[in-house]
């Protein structure tokens, strides 16, 4: 099929940031773009050829979005899985498949997934209301410390909670969750895997993630991980295991945790472009935005080595501003040598809302994580 400079059209369900940086490749290749998404001022409107205000929720939205399209892919889970169903019986490729986004778009049928397939992950319980798990603890079925998370609709550290007393359950939204052990882990980290359809599968380096310890979000990616090469295959082979089960086509990040003892276990997955990859638009032979087009348009999967170090940064709102959005001291940053700044086009910020990242690429890594550093203390998100 002719996807370049042609009338095939390429749906994307969400427009936010990472729809925005994967249009960006739909650019360089002239393929037609159609992006749904609720707000007026998502990101992504800027950068495609059609833009559909919608909800991703609704059914009908959806369906009829989707059947203007050749293929469909996402940039966000919460869209509707039963929609995606529909068009697929109707002839429309679709990207990840409905199949594997109804198993994670739900935590604890992904749990549930890793369990029936073997997959190493923290062990957890399912409830189906928060009232259920004061009566764990209180009958000794479940054991303080544990991490709370909500089974649908979390995103970017919300709808997940670690808690360690009964007090820090009483802000929590009601509705199926799971508590899982709480790992005293060594690392974060995770691989990103990118499948086409022909089943072709190539792996991103492992990278490293450290996390801001209030806002529970990814402060630095590091990539590659500073973790020794055994290491390193495992998580890669752990990640392969669970791109093999999943069968998905596109990309699929995998976060794991290292633990003390050097096991590897799978906390979540995104079948999509994800923040541990935004690194690669500099430090990588292919982004991982073009990868996924290539992925889900069945073109060779091109080369995930890195060319170079690279620290990822991201910008978020700082916690006492809200409103119209200034990057205070970016032209300081930007005088520093490889230091790029993504700027996501959101015009409000808001307490930790993701307003852009910065990459910084250097031929010494540790070099690079300190310049982030330097870089995070400078740049400031504030309002007017």
């Amino acid at each position: 099929m002719n996807y370049f400079s042609s009338n095939f059209k390429l749906g994307i369900l969400g427009g936010g940031q990472l729809g925005k940086m994967l249009l960006t490749e739909t650019r360089k290749f002239d393929i037609y773009t159609c992006v749904l998404d609720p707000s007026d001022e998502a990101p992504s409107k800027i950068a495609c050829n059609e833009f559909t205000q919608g909800d991703l929720m609704d059914y009908e939205t959806v369906v009829n979005f989707g059947k203007n399209v050749d293929v469909l892919t996402i940039e966000i889970e919460n869209v509707n899985a039963n929609a995606l169903e529909t068009l697929e019986k109707q002839g429309v490729k679709v990207f990840p498949s409905s199949r594997t986004l109804k198993i994670i778009q739900n935590k604890a049928t992904q749990k549930l997934f890793y369990v029936d397939n073997n997959i190493p992950t923290a062990n957890f319980t399912r409830f189906a209301y928060l009232s259920q798990i004061e009566d764990a603890i209180d009958n000794g079925g479940l054991h303080l410390p544990f991490v709370w998370k909500a089974a649908q609709f979390g995103y970017d550290g919300n709808g997940v909670k670690v808690v360690r007393s009964k007090a820090d359950l009483k802000d929590l939204q009601d509705g199926e969750c799971i508590a899982e052990t709480l790992i005293p882990f060594k690392n974060e980290l995770a691989v990103i895997v990118s499948r086409n359809v022909e089943g072709d599968v190539k792996t991103y380096p492992v990278v490293e993630m450290e996390f801001h310890p209030e806002a529970n979000q990814v402060e630095y990616v590091i990539c590659p991980a500073r973790i020794g090469t055994k290491i390193a295959h495992k998580a890669q082979d752990i990640a392969l295991k669970v791109s093999k089960a999943f069968n998905h086509v596109g990309l699929l990040a995998v976060e794991m945790f290292q633990t003390q003892d050097d096991q590897i276990l799978v906390n979540e997955v995104a079948p999509r472009p994800h923040n541990s990859g935004h690194h690669t638009i500099e430090s990588s032979y292919t982004s991982q935005f073009e990868q996924h087009l290539r992925a889900i348009l069945n073109l060779p999967l091109g080369k995930t080595d890195n060319k170079v170090a690279a620290v990822m940064v991201n910008l978020v709102g700082a916690e006492d501003h809200s409103g119209d959005v200034i990057y205070e001291n970016i032209e300081d940053i930007m005088a520093m040598d490889g230091v790029t700044p993504h700027i996501y086009g959101k015009k409000q910020t808001r307490p930790f809302r993701k307003m852009g990242h910065v990459t910084i690429v250097n031929e010494d890594l540790n070099e690079a994580r300190q310049i982030a550093e330097d870089v995070k203390n400078l740049i400031k998100v504030i309002s007017q």
